[in-house]
């Protein structure tokens, strides 16, 4: 064994110390490691198995600063960007089909759906992309704030349909898309950019893959 595979076992052990000349080495023997496959004396920390238990995840910029080339390679040859980005867009669409509905049937537009329709779009490309590059956050982010704009169209269409006692189908192929855009100024409010901005940060924020020290640990050691 080497001497990074024995401290991969020794940094874990209760018989540790620190040497100023050796580095570290086994309390039992004053003695760097030396055992093949495993050492009869060991003793994993609590502290550190504690540590390690965490299952808060890392931000994507502390995983890559903890982990090497190797391990970086690694969940790079595991991220899937296609299929985190059509994840993403059919979250974004159906969450925006959602907003649209609660919009008119309260007849007000809520802003915290912003809000969950970051979070949702993000998670969304977590669990399908596996992404550690900022692709995947910068996807998160565009896809939430248009998802977003998508909503207050939904509900613009919603509002027409009931007007005109109509169907939703016939009024998106009916409506007038020149008045579109007067129409989206008219509805839009400054603390909406507030809510925009904050959706395009939970996407950006959640599209990374989640890692957490324990696994980050287990990947080193592998």
């Amino acid at each position: 064994m080497t001497r990074e595979q024995h401290l991969a076992f020794c940094k874990k052990c209760t018989n540790r110390e620190m040497d100023l000349k050796q580095g570290l080495v086994c309390t039992l023997t004053k003695e760097k490691a030396n055992f093949i496959n495993e050492c009869r004396d060991y003793i994993l920390d609590p502290e550190y198995q504690e540590r390690f238990d965490d299952t808060k995840p890392l931000e994507n910029h502390v995983i890559k600063s903890l982990v090497d080339n190797n391990v970086l390679d690694t969940l790079r040859q595991e991220q899937n960007y296609p299929q985190g980005l059509i994840a993403g867009i059919s979250t974004g669409i159906v969450g925006a089909a959602i907003w649209g509905a609660i919009t008119v049937a309260t007849g007000f537009q809520i802003g915290f759906m912003a809000l969950a329709i970051g979070a949702a779009v993000g998670i969304a490309i977590r669990f399908s992309g596996k992404g550690v590059d900022s692709i995947f956050g910068i996807s998160g982010a565009i896809i939430a704030v248009l998802s977003c704009l998508l909503g207050n169209f939904f509900s613009i269409i919603g509002f027409l349909a009931h007007q005109e006692d109509l169907n939703y189908i016939d009024t998106l192929f009916l409506f007038d898309y020149s008045f579109l855009w007067p129409i989206m100024q008219e509805t839009f409010s400054i603390i909406d950019l507030l809510f925009y901005g904050i959706a395009g940060a939970e996407g950006y924020k959640f599209s990374f893959r989640a890692l957490t020290e324990k696994d980050i640990a287990q990947l080193k050691e592998e």
